[in-house]
């Protein structure tokens, strides 16, 4: 096969690849919505129930029906607090079912659940309540990049790996520009995006559990290994396979999990 032909097959099957691990972490994290539907005597509904929203104002569930002899009950509270349930009736508007959920600091999380009913069957629409959690708006102008440039590291660390393992020549190239993508966009504005988020810059080891800041920093610092073995022998290629391996299972962790989190418990303990 043609060098340049292999060259380009390989680097689109690097994006694709990055697509597949990024979609996938995002659609198993915590964060992102419920979206499915739900039957309640013979009739089927659609629900969106979120898991993130911005702080600045409330999150919006919606039961989507059309039938007006369904109603819905919505039950509501704080997560780690010690509040009692709250329980409402929700609306009906443009053949939805609506309930908003009281906007929260940031990193403040609620927890709820929804119940329907016709005819005098009652139904919860899921068996665990949902968990959502606020965050204080990031502007575009960070996220963007910030995303950007992880996803960009993502696709060269799976193209420098498979360099590694092909024996290529660029193998000690591509690990410095994804050394600089990761500690632009994971360790630079990551941070940034995080302060914007929660802030605070960085609530991992050794000041935290969050292991989205975890890993990103376990990934940073194999490749930083891989980095300077290859400075020193570039035929050593073991540690850009090992770092572009670990990069990928760090993919495979479901996005923000271990998140920064308000304990209202420890506020109310606090207060006087």
């Amino acid at each position: 096969m043609n060098r340049k032909i292999r060259s380009v097959l390989l680097w689109i099957l690097s994006f694709l690849l990055m697509a597949v691990f990024a979609i996938y972490q995002r659609m198993t994290g915590p964060t992102y919505p419920v979206n499915s539907s739900a039957t309640i005597e013979g009739v089927a509904l659609d629900y969106h129930f979120p898991r993130s929203q911005d702080s600045d104002e409330d999150a919006m569930v919606e039961v989507e029906t059309k039938d007006p002899d369904i109603k819905g009950t919505f039950h509501f509270r704080r997560y780690k607090s010690h509040d009692k349930w709250t329980t409402i009736p929700m609306e009906r508007v443009d053949g939805k079912l609506r309930a908003s959920i009281p906007r929260q600091p940031a990193a403040g999380k609620v927890m709820y659940k929804v119940d329907i009913e016709k005819n005098g069957t009652v139904k919860r629409i899921t068996e665990e309540p949902v968990i959502i959690r606020f965050k204080g708006s990031v502007p575009d102008q960070v996220l963007y990049p910030h995303i950007f440039f992880i996803f960009l590291a993502m696709v060269f660390s799976i193209r420098t790996g498979i360099e590694a393992l092909l024996k290529g020549k660029y193998t000690y190239l591509y690990t410095i520009i994804t050394t600089l993508l990761l500690l632009l966009g994971g360790m630079i504005l990551g941070p940034i995006v995080q302060k914007y988020a929660f802030d605070a810059y960085w609530t991992g080891w050794p000041f935290g559990h969050d292991l989205t800041d975890n890993k990103t920093l376990v990934s940073f610092i194999l490749w930083i290994i891989a980095f300077f073995v290859l400075r020193k022998n570039k035929e050593n290629r073991s540690w850009p396979i090992i770092a572009s391996l670990a990069l990928i299972a760090v993919y495979l962790i479901p996005h923000s999990v271990l998140g920064s989190e308000l304990d209202y418990t420890a506020i109310e303990n606090n207060q006087p």
